[in-house]
Order: structure tokens, then sequence, then C-alpha cells
């Protein structure tokens, strides 16, 4: 297979296990709503969401996540030089950090799927936020590679990151009026 279709088949399944990641977190949220409601309704509504988030977790993101790390390496295969440029290992280091990321809501799901419920809706609305951070970046440094002015990247991902969380806080008000 040639690099254009495996390098098409790497952004399709990064697409999809950013998908997984965004809903997933979702998930999290209105279940943990759903916790804080003890109510009848609700109830059925976290088993509902129960269903959905394996079926999600399962089914979409851990394949997505599988299929992007074969593709990627199949890409590395047939281009060893990205190993030596300094945009592919910076977006390594995001990928790194965003496979972290995949774990921890594996954690949160683990905790989920036993009722347990250590992070409010708030806090899992910012840990929403954090996938964005780790897409922006690393759409930013695969097309921009060499002309990334390093500098100006970081505080362009730093002011991104403030006007995310002056977002969540103007959402917060929001819901609560």
């Amino acid at each position: 297979m040639g690099l254009l279709y495996v390098k098409s088949l790497h952004i399709i399944f990064v697409v999809t296990w950013f998908a997984g990641l965004f809903y997933i977190v979702r998930l999290f949220i209105y279940k943990a709503e759903a916790d804080e409601n003890k109510n009848e309704a609700e109830a059925i509504l976290k088993t509902q969401f129960a269903i959905m988030q394996k079926r999600l977790w399962y089914g979409i993101t851990w394949p997505s996540m599988i299929f992007t790390f074969l593709f990627g390496w199949w890409m590395v295969v047939l281009v060893p030089s990205y190993l030596y440029q300094s945009w592919f290992v910076l977006k390594l280091c995001f990928v790194l950090g965003l496979t972290v990321y995949h774990f921890l809501c594996q954690a949160i799901y683990n905790q989920q799927t036993k009722e347990m419920y250590k992070f409010s809706s708030q806090k899992l609305r910012i840990w929403n936020e954090v996938a964005t951070l780790f897409l922006v970046s690393i759409v930013f440094v695969v097309v921009l590679k060499s002309t990334l002015d390093w500098i100006y990247g970081l505080l362009g991902l730093l002011a991104f990151t403030a006007v995310l969380m002056i977002a969540i806080k103007i959402y917060k008000k929001y819901r609560k009026a």
C-alpha cells in the first residue's frame, strides 16, 4: 500500500479517535450529572449512558487509537526520515500526551463503571477541553512543520487555552441562569 493510502487511513483513524475522546467525556459529564440527581428518570439515563459509554469506548475509541498507531508507524516504515525531523518528534510528544489522556479517560470510565464519581461535571467539562488542546497542537505542528515559529506557536496555544477556560466559565454562568 502506498504512502498516500496509509496516510489517509492514519488521518481517518485520528479523526475517529478524537471523536471518541470528545464524546466519551461528554458521556462522563452526562452520567455524573445524572448521578447528582437521585431520581428514577436519572437512574434510567445512567443505565443508558453506561451502555453508550461501553459501545463508544470499546467499539470506536480504542480501535481508532490502535489503528492510528498502526498506520502512523507504517508511515514511519515507509518514510524513516520522519524520525529525524523536529516537527515529527514534537508531534510524537503531543501524541504521547494524548495517549496519556486516553488512559486517564480509561480510568474515569472504570470509576464510573463502578459508580464512583470523583469528578464533578464542571471538572469534566474542563477535562474535555484538554483533547482540544492536543488536537490544535498536533494539527498545527503537522501542517506548519518547520515554518512554525515555536515561540509564537506556544504563545498561541496559551492564548487558545485561556480563551477555552474563559468560555467554560461563561458557559457555567449561562447554565446556572
